[in-house]
């Protein structure tokens, strides 16, 4: 089976990741076809082990490769769809979007801050079949409110984000 994974924390500081090392723990670990997508730790590759299975190998693997606590979501080729399917935001050159990729029930507690945050002109947010989704105006993602509070460690435990033309370039790649 054709599987992602999303690693959190690629560019924590001391590890500086590359990716054809992180690659290379992956195929040390046992997966096939791997390939990774942009610098930011999206990795595709195939395995006959189950997503839950993965992540205990993986997160092994990794931790002890780069010597850090390693923590990653695994998931199917359905699934990663899903991420670029939902999109409930039309696309626009003034605007990214942003998916959320993280721990179930993570979609209700970022939309619970994301109300209580100050919104910039065309911020939006939604949830989509669990998938939250966050539009930003470009240049505000890290100074807006709700960005500033992705960065709590609370949060952070909790989920990833990628923009959404992520997924699709690594839909690109199952």
């Amino acid at each position: 089976m054709k599987y992602c994974a999303f690693l959190r924390g690629v560019n924590v500081k001391g590890t500086n990741m590359k990716m054809a090392e992180v690659c290379q723990v992956f195929k040390d670990a046992g997966m096939k076809d791997v390939i990774s997508i942009l610098a930011s730790g999206n990795i595709v590759f195939s395995s006959d082990k189950s997503a839950d299975e993965l992540k205990i190998i993986l997160e092994k693997a990794m931790s002890e490769y780069f010597s850090y606590e390693a923590f990653l979501f695994i998931k199917s080729h359905q699934e990663t769809e899903s991420f670029w399917k939902g999109i409930p935001f039309e696309k626009n050159e003034d605007l990214h979007i942003y998916s959320f990729v993280g721990m179930p029930g993570v979609e209700n507690i970022l939309m619970e801050e994301f109300k209580k945050a100050a919104q910039a002109e065309n911020e939006k947010a939604e949830i989509v079949n669990d998938i939250f989704y966050w539009q930003v105006p470009k240049g505000n993602t890290l100074d807006s409110t709700f960005g500033k509070i992705l960065g709590k460690k609370s949060l952070k435990d909790q989920m990833t984000s990628r923009n959404v033309n992520t997924f699709e370039k690594i839909l690109k790649k199952f």
